[in-house]
């Protein structure tokens, strides 16, 4: 057995690089879908997507669960709110703390994308066996957790 030297890195059969390679090639699939119809960059369709499932909640919070960079959704969301996508209120009980909501209009594009990209996801997932999307899950499942637990 021919020990390999850190060197002989082969990118494409580096996990890591895979999982960041398929990911590129999907959302670029996506975005076609909101961005040429709805006019919106992939950082706004995760703050969406969000806010789509989370009312009333903090910028900080919408970073965390799309496990993007804060700035990035700063800015994503600011031109979400100068669009008219997002509506930020103040917390009742802690002024200085802002929660966010889609708008009427953030709703109604919301209802639109969702199933455009649930389609999408049906016909990339539909390339796999019941088997094998149960295992994909749990793969996922299981390197999600890995990787949290790295913290």
């Amino acid at each position: 057995m021919v020990k390999s030297k850190p060197s002989d890195l082969k990118l494409e059969e580096f996990l890591p690089y895979r999982l960041s390679y398929l990911t590129n090639n999907i959302s670029q699939g996506l975005s076609k879908l909101y961005t040429d119809k709805f006019g919106l960059a992939h950082p706004e369709w995760r703050v969406m997507a969000v806010l789509g499932r989370f009312s009333n909640i903090s910028a900080a919070m919408v970073a965390e669960k799309t496990a993007m960079d804060k700035v990035a959704v700063s800015r994503a969301i600011n031109n979400m709110i100068k669009n008219d996508l997002i509506n930020r209120t103040f917390a009742d009980d802690d002024k200085r703390r802002s929660e966010l909501s889609l708008s009427i209009t953030g709703r109604e594009k919301y209802e639109k994308i969702v199933p455009l990209v649930q389609s999408y996801e049906k016909e990339l997932i539909n390339t796999l066996n019941p088997s094998e999307q149960d295992n994909l899950d749990d793969i996922l499942t299981k390197l999600t957790q890995a990787v949290q637990n790295q913290d």
